[in-house]
């Protein structure tokens, strides 16, 4: 069976940070579900590129998955923290000790405010919301556990590998493995 991962998105959603999370993990061989959290599976994200879901996340969260990761940008993040099916998922998810994770404003307006960052956990965010989280980092990505966080559009790559990393037992390993060569990732 394929490792899944869900990822919710909404009006303002940053594309970049959608686009790298999903390509990323489908080239390891994760099956991804896209879903809006709006009325309709269209997202005008936070730069003007229009998205459709793969679903509408009342039907997505009817689902178990591996992985949710959270892309950021604004007003998409608080529009995401505000759905109940979503966030109702999410803490399930979470206390099932899934993979999870979030990036950009994420981890601060979805992540931390829903008190899905384990207590004293260290964990970063886009500089501007740094301040909402209870230790911030400044680190590019910061896996803590079950959970991985990352800062912005610039870092979207990295915070996808990390999630892979976190999925390896339920991924091809050599495909996830050549995922970063692949892709000309600096480092790998």
């Amino acid at each position: 069976m394929a490792c899944s991962v869900l990822v919710p998105i909404a009006n303002g959603s940053e594309e970049i940070e959608t686009v790298c999370i999903v390509d990323t993990l489908v080239r390891a061989g994760a099956t991804v579900t896209v879903a809006s959290v709006e009325a309709s599976a269209t997202c005008k994200m936070s730069r003007g590129v229009v998205m459709v879901a793969d679903a509408l996340i009342a039907d997505a969260v009817s689902k178990e998955y591996d992985c949710i990761a959270v892309p950021g940008g604004m007003p998409g993040a608080k529009t995401i923290s505000e759905s109940v099916a979503f966030i109702d998922c999410l803490k399930k998810h979470a206390a099932a000790g899934k993979t999870y994770g979030a990036i950009c404003a994420a981890p601060a307006v979805v992540l931390q405010a829903h008190g899905l960052i384990p207590a004293g956990a260290a964990a970063t965010c886009f500089p501007a919301f740094a301040e909402k989280l209870e230790a911030p980092s400044e680190s590019r990505v910061v896996t803590t556990g079950k959970l991985v966080t990352s800062r912005g559009p610039g870092t979207s790559i990295e915070f996808a590998l990390a999630l892979i990393d976190q999925l390896m037992p339920k991924l091809d390993a050599a495909k996830a493995a050549a995922v970063p060569k692949q892709m000309l990732v600096a480092g790998y």
